[in-house]
């Protein structure tokens, strides 16, 4: 399993390159970042100052989305990136959430972000690409090469995943949830003939290393807050009774708006109706034996990934037990004589 970091880009913008290296530092494989530039700083030129810092870590969005930027935009960002720092970049993609709605647009519809992902890739990968009735290509791409990871929660944003998605980043760590997410992927992905072990899964969550459980719960309740917004979406979409799981249905009836001021912040006014029981569920809190136990049954549903976001009072710590004893935990043994 391959570890990540998803660090939000506040100022200053050295403090988040800081956590980035950290992150490497401690033997994490990915770095990602949220990507809303009204909320916080231009994640791309922050990505550079990362790249030029570390060695190794990938760095991408978690998420981008295809309404805020031209789609050949992102594709340049990420091959000029890839020329300066050797293939290091990785693509989360999605509908979009706090970086059109604080802008009063609505998430992309999943034919837009099907196109999308077809452009953002080929261009990326040094192939040409359809775009306004035309064949386009960046002559200066070569050896450019992007993989492409959709988020998505509800049964057509899970297919089209395995339908076109290198990755699936599902953000939550409940393993009822995940088992069934994954399914719904796989499935999609033989029905349209492409191998489902190819695509990497990715668990995406609030990772806090500690034991003062009630105060972990208040660090990290905003994160039920944010999947709600995307769980309101699937309900008035599909309905309460659809084949989505209750497990992620049921908690957002106390929901009463939400203010995207405060989106993705610990102590967020807005998340009050998130239960205790679903902050433990969708998070990963406690002590190192308790977040190998949840990760390896998370490996054991095909989990290649885990994200773990640090939008809390507790970064440098948890990086460094993840480093020392969570991470070592699930990597695959090695002697040096048999």
């Amino acid at each position: 399993m391959d570890f990540g970091v998803v660090l939000q880009t506040n100022p200053p913008a050295s403090r988040t390159v800081e956590l980035a290296r950290l992150a490497e530092t401690h033997g994490f494989s990915h770095v990602w970042t949220f990507d809303s530039h009204l909320l916080w700083q231009e994640p791309f030129v922050i990505y550079s100052a990362i790249l030029a810092a570390t060695r190794k870590v990938m760095v991408g969005p978690m998420v981008t989305n295809p309404a805020t930027r031209d789609w050949s935009v992102i594709a340049s960002l990420f091959a000029t990136l890839n020329e300066m720092y050797g293939n290091r970049t990785i693509c989360g993609i999605g509908r979009g959430d706090s970086a059109v709605r604080t802008l009063h647009g609505k998430p992309s519809n999943l034919a837009t972000l099907r196109q999308s992902i077809e452009v953002i890739r080929e261009l990326a990968n040094d192939r040409p690409a359809y775009l306004h009735g035309a064949e386009v290509r960046f002559p200066w791409s070569k050896g450019s090469a992007l993989d492409i990871w959709v988020a998505a929660y509800g049964p057509l944003a899970l297919k089209l995943t395995g339908e076109v998605g290198d990755g699936f980043i599902l953000q939550l760590a409940d393993p009822d949830i995940a088992a069934w997410t994954i399914k719904v992927v796989r499935d999609a992905a033989e029905q349209a003939g492409r191998d489902p072990d190819a695509i990497q899964f990715c668990i995406a969550a609030p990772m806090y290393i500690g034991d003062d459980r009630e105060h972990m719960r208040e660090q990290c309740r905003w994160f039920g807050g944010m999947v709600g917004n995307h769980v309101a979406d699937i309900v008035s979409r599909y309905g309460a009774d659809s084949s989505v799981p209750k497990a992620l249905t049921d908690y957002i009836a106390g929901r009463q708006g939400y203010d995207y001021n405060q989106h993705g912040r610990a102590g967020n006014t807005h998340a009050a109706f998130v239960p205790d029981e679903i902050v433990e569920r969708f998070c990963l809190l406690g002590s190192a034996q308790e977040h190998v136990e949840k990760l390896e049954a998370l490996r054991e549903l095909g989990v290649t990934q885990f994200a773990g976001y640090l939008q809390h009072d507790n970064k440098e710590e948890t990086m460094r037990v993840y480093g020392e004893h969570v991470i070592p935990a699930l990597a695959t043994p090695v002697v040096a004589t048999a």
